[in-house]
Formats: C-alpha cells, structure tokens, sequence
C-alpha cells in the first residue's frame, strides 16, 4: 500500500495524490492534523513535519518532498529509455489518443504514447459520462481511461507518464521528439492528441489558490475534501454539469456560476435538469467571479452580476473552474500551420499558401487529420474545428490510424 502524508492544502500534496489517482495506484492519505496515525508513521520513520509531504512504498521505501516524475520512476510508471523508436508516438492520452494508440496498436504498428500527468486528459477528470455510447448507466472518465490504457498496452503500446513534449524537429526522413527531460524519441509518424486545458479565472494572485481550494477537475480525490462544505463550480459546459452534480453528493451547497444567460446554450438538457431539480445546487447566470480572498488557502470569493452590476460574497473554501479551453501547442514547431487562437489546422482548413510557408513537399494535399507537416496529425481537442466531445475524439483517433498507414506506405514506396 502506498501512503501519502501531508496537509490537504498543501499543493505539492495535491500533485502527489492526482497522480496517483489518475494512474489508478491504490494508496491512502493522511493528514498530519488529523489524529495519532500520521504521527505514528512519521516518529517511526524519524520524519519531522518540516520534512513533509512524504511517499512510503511499501515497507521499506520512503519518498521525501518527491515531486510527481520522481514519485512516477519509483512506481514504475515511466520506463520509457532514451532513445525509444516507434512507427507512432501519440503525445497526449485523452480518449482520442488512446483510441489513436489502441487501433495503432492492433493493426501492426509500433506505438508509443505520452501524456504530462496521467492517461485521460480532461476526460479523465469528469466524474460521470453518461451520455457516451454503451455506458447507459455512465463511466466515469478515470475508469474509461483506466480500460483503454489497458487495452492499448494489451496490443502492445508502450503508455508513459508523466512525460511532456518539449519540441519537435525533422531528422532525416523521420520525426525526433524532445522531451523537457532531455529524452529523445523517434518515429515515423506524429499524433498531436495534447488536448486543451482550462482557462484560469482572470484574476491577480489566482495562481496562489491551485490546489489549495481551487481545482480543475471534479473527482473522488477533491470531492474527499468537500464534505458538508460549500462549494462553488464555474462553467456552463457539460464538464461543469458533471462536476456540479456529483459535488452536490457530498457538499453542503454547491453555487454554479457563469457569464451566460442560460446553461441551455452550452449544456445538454438532462444535465440542464439534473441541475434545475438538485436540492443542494443553486443557479448563478449572467455573473462573472471577480475575487478571491483567503491567506494560506480559499476562504470565499465575490461575484457581480452582468445584468444589474451588484455584488455578492460566498465563503466557499472550493472553487472548481471549468472554463474555455486552450490548445496545449506551445510545443509544436511555429511553422506549424495554427489557427488565430492557437488550435492545429489539419486537412482542407490549410490554405494552400499556407503549406507553401510551411515547408509542404509533398505532391498530394494533406489528409483529413493531417497537420502542415507530412505525417504529423492533429485530433481531439487540440484540432481546429474539433467538437470537443468524448464520442467525437475517440472517432478521429481511430479514423487517423488509416491515414498513417496510407502515409507509411507512401515513404516505403518512394
């Protein structure tokens, strides 16, 4: 069993526990206030509290202030050696990368996928998909990641995390991708599946609350710490939907707060019911969060409506953002073809002036899913034009698979 000591508010803690929640390691955490069994396990050890957090594996191996890469090694989690070579590495692990990987996989070709934390991407932090084709009942986006990682390493796909891409050259004829560690990888083939990520509230000083009080994703880990309290979830997507109902299990309140007139604009209408009939779950439309206040963590935040300009305070301690996304493509190549806000073109959405300045050399025009650079591809949340669905996702990571076969077949002819 692996044990994880230190403060709930203490954000290196936070980083700790979600990698191991999202990779599925079994382990349980402790707080050093509460009660004599931290206090145990720390005077047994002879580990001070200025010494916290720390990571006991097993009976024998302790981790001191580890961060999540060097807690990831000793788990055995990244075991990917420099130098790896691969018909297709997959950067990122969302649902559309691991489709990507899992058809890659078992059609014959060599995969290697990445991801920065953990198997899932946004997806894997929603409490509940219900409206994914052949769960009735609904998954949770964790276990649906869980199933597809094994289903890719059971192909043979060699998953590690956590990874991130740094950059991205051409090396004679194949791809060599620089990882922030100094690793190198090479393949013949390049799936960007690196996703979007939140946006932050556009507020001073926001960045002092992440992890303590202000989190990302609505799972079992947060959802621990918000018992019996009042919590506040701004968003007017179907992830904001999800988060708010399953926090309303266990918190006192939960507000839902955002800048639209209605959640019928941008919601699906059984989550827009679910929310409308909740008890526990107020409604806050046409409002925008303008502060924050709290010292070593979040005691509350202020509000104004849109509409009426007035002001209100609730003194949640837990705020959840689920706001516009982001590309993650700061690590692309910036002759990669992008649109005004960042998201990767593919296919028909490049001009054909554009290929010019990108360096295109190639006869034929790219694929479907195919990027500004031949045999580089673009799905899921990170293309241009991308429906940032699950279903949708996991759709175009199995389609690309035959673009790339296609595309191989064209190298190995010339």
């Amino acid at each position: 069993m692996t044990i994880v000591i230190g403060a709930a508010l203490d954000r290196s803690v936070y980083a700790l526990r979600d990698l191991l929640a999202k990779h599925g390691v079994a382990h349980r955490w402790f707080d050093p206030a509460d009660g004599p069994v931290p206090a145990h396990l720390l005077a047994e050890r002879d580990i001070s509290e200025d010494q916290l957090p720390v990571v006991i594996l097993g009976a024998a191996d302790l981790l001191v202030q580890p961060t999540p890469e060097q807690l990831a090694a000793a788990l055995g989690l990244d075991l990917l050696p420099d130098g790896s070579t691969a018909d297709v590495i997959v950067v990122g692990s969302g649902p559309g990368g691991l489709a990507a990987a899992v058809y890659a996989a078992s059609e014959g070709l060599t995969v290697i996928a990445l991801d920065a934390l953990a198997p899932g991407g946004q997806a894997g932090t929603s409490s509940k998909i219900e409206n994914y084709l052949g769960f009735p009942t609904g998954i949770s986006g964790n276990e649906l990641a869980r199933r597809a990682t094994v289903q890719a390493q059971k192909f043979g796909a060699r998953i590690a995390a956590p990874v991130r891409a740094a950059s991205i050259v051409r090396d004679e004829g194949v791809y060599c991708l620089h990882l922030a560690d100094g690793r190198k990888l090479r393949s013949r083939a390049v799936v960007v599946a690196s996703g979007a990520q939140y946006q932050r509230l556009p507020i001073e000083g926001i960045e002092a609350y992440e992890g303590r009080g202000i989190y990302y994703g609505a799972t079992p880990m947060e959802a621990q710490l918000c018992g019996n309290a009042e919590v506040t979830v701004v968003g007017s997507g179907n992830s904001a939907g999800q988060g708010a109902i399953y926090l309303a299990s266990v918190a006192k309140k939960v507000y839902v707060i955002f800048r639209r007139k209605s959640l019928r604009e941008t919601m699906s209408e059984y989550l827009v019911r679910r929310l409308e009939d909740h008890p526990n779950i107020e409604i806050i439309p046409s409002t925008d969060v303008i502060a924050l206040h709290g010292e070593g963590g979040l005691a509350g935040l202020t509000y104004r409506s849109r509409e009426t300009g007035e002001e209100g305070h609730c003194d949640c301690r837990f705020l959840f953002l689920f706001l516009g996304a982001n590309p993650n493509t700061g690590w692309l190549p910036k002759e990669m073809v992008c649109d005004e806000r960042g998201f990767v073109k593919t296919g028909a959405d490049i001009a054909p002036v554009e290929l010019v300045k990108a360096g295109w050399s190639l006869d034929r025009m790219p694929s479907r899913y195919e990027t500004s650079w031949p045999r580089i591809y673009a799905i899921g949340d990170v293309r241009k034009g991308s429906v940032k669905r699950v279903a949708s996702s996991v759709g175009e990571g199995s389609v690309v698979v035959s673009d790339i076969h296609q595309a191989l077949a064209e190298v190995a002819a010339t």
